[in-house]
């Protein structure tokens, strides 16, 4: 079966665990080199321990705009462009209006809109001919969560901000196109929880039609979709992958 991604090198920020991690493994099983990206060498280290030469990993924070600036260093080294990005990196965490805190707000916009802008900035001057891009969203910014604003304003920015970049990108045959899963079991979605996450899974699994949360797998697939040729028609677009939550 031919790979989708064979010879082909990509970026995967926020690429040690959960959805990030997914994709690093897709990618690189259809074929590519992939640059993966992670503030914790140690989760760095495991990732290049399972897949070896097939990832060059790069100890970086999305939103300093120095972390960026060497890890793109890193890819020019290389000398062989980017023909995918995936901008994952991503927090967040609740809070209600009457908790959330200064810090609270910078720390989000700081690594999902900020993080996001300078991670497809700094690749721009690299991606390739017919290169594609896919930027993570969230459900939250089209579904109204509870406690969960500051997280979905920063996706909404994102995806305002994905679309404007589309066009700007568009003459180069470059696509842009944002990705938003639904409630994933992810490390992340379980650090949302107080203690013991299974009253929190349980009760986000019962909001999904599809009576389930969703596996990283299955976004990562998506993923693989929008930055192959098979969707060569599209950018600017959002892609649901939520087991039906916006429906609901």
């Amino acid at each position: 079966m031919t790979q989708a991604l064979a010879g082909k090198t990509a970026l995967v920020t926020g690429g040690t665990s959960g959805i990030g991690l997914a994709v690093v493994r897709r990618f690189v099983q259809e074929g590519a080199h992939v640059v993966v990206t992670g503030r914790r060498q140690a989760a760095l280290d495991a990732v290049a321990a399972e897949l070896g030469d097939s990832v060059t990993p790069v100890q970086a924070d999305a939103s300093d705009p120095a972390d960026v600036a060497r890890l793109y260093e890193t890819v020019a080294a290389r000398g062989k462009g980017l023909d995918a990005v995936h901008a994952n990196a991503g927090l967040g965490e609740f809070g209600a209006l009457s908790e959330v805190t200064a810090a609270h707000i910078d720390a989000t916009f700081a690594t999902n809109v900020r993080g996001t802008t300078l991670t497809i900035q700094g690749a721009v001057p690299f991606l390739n001919r017919d290169a594609a891009v896919v930027v993570t969203g969230s459900t939250s910014a089209s579904k109204t969560e509870k406690d969960f604003g500051v997280y979905a304003g920063t996706k909404a920015a994102v995806a305002a901000m994905t679309r404007s970049w589309a066009l700007e990108l568009a003459p180069r045959g470059v696509r842009i196109n944002t990705v938003v899963p639904g409630p994933t079991e992810t490390p992340g979605l379980k650090g949302l929880a107080q203690g013991d996450p299974t009253a929190l899974l349980e009760q986000m699994a019962a909001s999904v039609p599809l009576g389930r949360l969703l596996r990283p797998e299955e976004v990562a697939a998506t993923v693989l979709f929008l930055v192959s040729s098979e969707s060569s028609g599209m950018t600017g677009s959002e892609v649901f992958v939520d087991g039906g939550s916006t429906i609901a």
